[in-house]
Parts: C-alpha cells; structure tokens; sequence
C-alpha cells in the first residue's frame, strides 16, 4: 500500500449498519475535513485527469460535486455536474438506469459538452456501476469522449468494474483505494 493510499484509508471511517442493517458504510467526510489527506486526493485525481488527456471534469452527484470540481480547477479544467433527474434547469440529456430495487435517470446539460471534449468522470465510490454506466452513456450521446473514470473506492465485490468495461470502450477506470 502506497503513503497516499494508507493517508486516505485512515480518514475513512466505517459505519456499521447504516443506511439500513448489514450494511457497512463508507464515511468520507473525515478525510474532506482533512486537508492534507481532501489535497492528496485532489491532486491524485489532477493526476489522472492529466494523463488522461481529459478536457473536462464530470461530477456524478452529490459527492462527486465535492471531489470533482477541486479536482477540475487544479488541473484547469472546466466542471459539469451530471445531476437527478430534474435538477438542472433548461436542455438536459437524460439516461434511465437500473438500481438495486428500481430505477432511477440522471441528467447533464449536453451543451456543456462538445465533440472535441474528453471527460474523466469522478465520483467517490464505484459500487455495483449503474451510475457510472449511466452518465458513460450520457457523455457519449452528448458527442464527448470519455476519457476515463476516477473514483476514490471501488467496492470490489459488487463486481462494477466489469459491467463498465464494454461501456468504457478501453478508457481507464482508476479506483485510488479497493475495499
């Protein structure tokens, strides 16, 4: 384990039984109210942005507001949130995706995006992927490359990793820390 893989796991607290019993819950607001640990990951991801080649940041809500827009302004990026449905006035891109018992839809503001951008998408945990496979679909209906997903943890065993590969069309898909 890397020193900024073991700073970052020592800020994140475990929660057992929340949000329902069973479940252990992964709690990044120490690590945000660290600001060595909330600046490793920021320049971390800033990192990855830059090897990317990406042009943009896309933040899937709601912590991947609070990861990747202090990500967008250290690499000189521009920032778009990928909202739920609703949330974002005028013109929106929408895209349906299954969850665990239902289903729910995310939107993005498509003229934020162009042709010639490529978007790395960052969010805090890569779980089961449904999200992330969302908002894939979304970037390339809007015309944009995807340059890549980054996201703090990736829960190994719920197996989201492979349900984006197809989607990710051989663009990297970073998790800093697996769990």
């Amino acid at each position: 384990m890397t020193g900024i893989q073991e700073l970052l796991l020592s800020r994140i607290r475990d929660v057992a039984d929340y949000p329902e019993p069973g479940v252990m819950f992964k709690d990044i607001t120490p690590l945000l109210a660290d600001p060595a640990a909330f600046t490793a990951l920021t320049d971390a991801f800033a990192d990855v942005a830059e090897r990317t080649g990406a042009t943009k940041i896309v933040g899937l809500e709601a912590r991947g507001f609070i990861l990747g827009a202090p990500v967008a302004v250290r690499a000189g990026l521009g920032f778009v949130p990928v909202r739920k449905a609703g949330k974002l006035p005028g013109a929106t891109l929408a895209q349906a995706y299954d969850l665990e018992y239902g289903s729910a839809e995310i939107e993005i503001h498509a003229e934020d995006l162009t042709a010639d951008d490529r978007i790395l998408i960052v969010d805090d945990v890569l779980a089961t992927g449904g999200t992330a496979e969302a908002s894939i679909q979304l970037i390339h209906r809007a015309g944009a490359e995807v340059a890549g997903v980054a996201v703090l943890m990736e829960l190994g065993f719920l197996a989201g990793r492979p349900r984006l590969e197809a989607a990710l069309r051989g663009a990297p898909l970073e998790a800093l820390l697996t769990v």
